[in-house]
């Protein structure tokens, strides 16, 4: 078996520390801006703006925050909440989510730093840590002239979150490739499932909602291809992505899925609702199925332009959009 590596997280499972509960556990207000997370070099920081770490650019402080680099901090991460009783929320790349203005309670944990990609020649197969963005992986397997990724070029997440969401485009999707995840527990306990397993539907699988954490991810892909000319292909979705949908501005990407038989986009288009705004978010002129944040939008501002949406929506169709997008926090109802 041939590998080959760009390793900075291990995939073997380190020995937790354990941490003794406090008679009275740490509230961020109470604490120092900063402290030591026990036995790793990471530290755990109060009352963190979660805006700068969202692709809408909004959302309010994270009670607690850590960004573990490997493996065995994410471990003492979870750890160390359990013993405080603290709530924890995953955090990837923050774009396919909207976070309430008043912030997350407990501990956020963000995985953006865990990477590391490892491929096996002799499989076809890429094991992937769970803070590998999608488009640099796209770029990477491209550039092995290995088959079956280009469709992720264009999308704004993790690996991790993909494989939550079943992220998917022009017709294919993680499910399509998915050999296994490894998945990590709230006990610390480590199990290794497979799609089957996933319940896989469209945009969802059964680990939403599951408390469980994808911390690697195996895809078959196809090599042996040209090396330029999955670069060509890969370029090609990109460039689509880029002419038909709106990056010029924040959002979260598609914000309702697809109800069956009609494209989200097009029902809200067909409702007059392009360019609607409140406050400073608006639905894209570019793409319907879009909410940018324009300058200075709230979290609410957003939460009550999805709301609306979906009652002029259900109005006019009778259909009620589904939010792709995850909402997390206290928000008042629109």
């Amino acid at each position: 078996m041939t590998l080959s590596s760009d390793p900075r997280t291990s995939i073997s499972s380190p020995v937790i520390p354990s941490f003794a509960p406090l008679s009275t556990p740490i509230k961020a207000a109470e604490a120092p801006v900063t402290i030591p997370l026990p036995g790793t070099d990471s530290v755990l920081k109060a009352n963190v703006p979660l805006a700068p770490f969202t692709s809408f650019r909004v959302g309010g402080p994270a009670d607690w925050y850590i960004a573990p680099r490997q493996f065995d901090e994410l471990l003492a991460s979870l750890e160390w909440a359990n013993s405080q009783g603290l709530p924890v929320t995953m955090l990837g790349a923050g774009s396919n989510l909207l976070i309430s203005d008043s912030g997350l309670p407990g501990l956020v944990i963000s995985t953006r730093h865990l990477r590391s990609t490892k491929f096996d020649d002799e499989t076809g197969r890429v094991t992937v840590a769970s803070g590998e963005p999608l488009p640099r992986l796209a770029w990477k397997i491209a550039d092995r002239g290995w088959q079956g990724f280009e469709w992720a070029v264009g999308i704004p997440g993790t690996v991790g979150g993909a494989v939550v969401m079943n992220a998917g485009a022009h017709g294919d999707c993680i499910a399509d490739i998915l050999v296994n995840a490894q998945v990590l527990l709230p006990d610390g306990t480590i199990e290794i499932l497979t799609p089957d397993q996933m319940n896989y539907m469209y945009r969802t699988s059964a680990l939403q909602g599951s408390g469980k954490l994808v911390t690697h991810a195996t895809f078959q892909l196809k090599p042996g291809a040209n090396p330029a000319e999955v670069n060509a292909i890969t370029e090609n979705h990109k460039q689509q992505r880029q002419r038909t949908q709106p990056y010029h501005l924040p959002s979260c990407g598609s914000v309702f899925r697809n109800p069956n038989a009609y494209k989200a986009g097009w029902l809200i288009e067909q409702s007059g609702l392009k360019g609607h705004q409140i406050g400073g978010a608006q639905v894209a002129q570019r793409h319907a199925n879009f909410i940018l944040n324009c300058g200075g939008a709230t979290a609410t501002d957003i939460f009550q332009l999805i709301r609306y949406v979906q009652y002029r929506v259900q109005h006019e169709w009778e259909l009620l959009l589904e939010p792709e997008v995850k909402i997390l926090g206290e928000f008042q109802a629109a």
